[in-house]
């Protein structure tokens, strides 16, 4: 059985094109790179996001959980460099957010979701979340 609170995150499930722009990293603010995701169940207690973009850093492999005790959604993150973090999460009224605060930097994702659209950007902070450069905006757009 499905558990009720991670139901509300089926709107993120199905096949995804995604646009990664303003990156501080790429040659120019506009240089868009494309890739794509997809978001599923994984059994009745997890959502899972495998996200490419073919590019350094380009494999993602996330999987979403809920403590129920906590009230509160835990995103597991993995990239191909071997990097493993853990993000609080949060969903409701059209907003998605993922946090981490961790030793070596703050970072979050801020996206507002629509049926069909997903618009956010990552954002890293250096001095412990009192200041924020944005990393880059990040755009799903559903596949079919």
């Amino acid at each position: 059985m499905r558990n009720e609170a991670l139901e509300q995150l089926d709107v993120l499930t199905g096949d995804w094109k995604m646009t990664m722009t303003g990156a501080w990293f790429l040659d120019s603010l506009e240089t868009e790179h494309d890739g794509s995701a997809t978001i599923g169940w994984l059994g009745d207690a997890f959502i899972e996001v495998r996200a490419t973009f073919g590019m350094d850093q380009g494999d993602w492999h996330w999987v979403i959980g809920r403590s129920d005790p906590q009230e509160r959604f835990v995103l597991l993150y993995h990239d191909e460099r071997g990097v493993c973090r853990v993000f609080d999460m949060s969903f409701a009224d059209g907003e998605w957010t993922l946090v981490r605060e961790d030793p070596d930097f703050h970072q979050r994702f801020i996206a507002n979701v629509e049926a069909d659209r997903i618009v956010g950007r990552w954002e890293a902070s250096e001095d412990f979340g009192t200041t924020w450069r944005k990393d880059f905006d990040l755009i799903f757009e559903r596949r079919g």
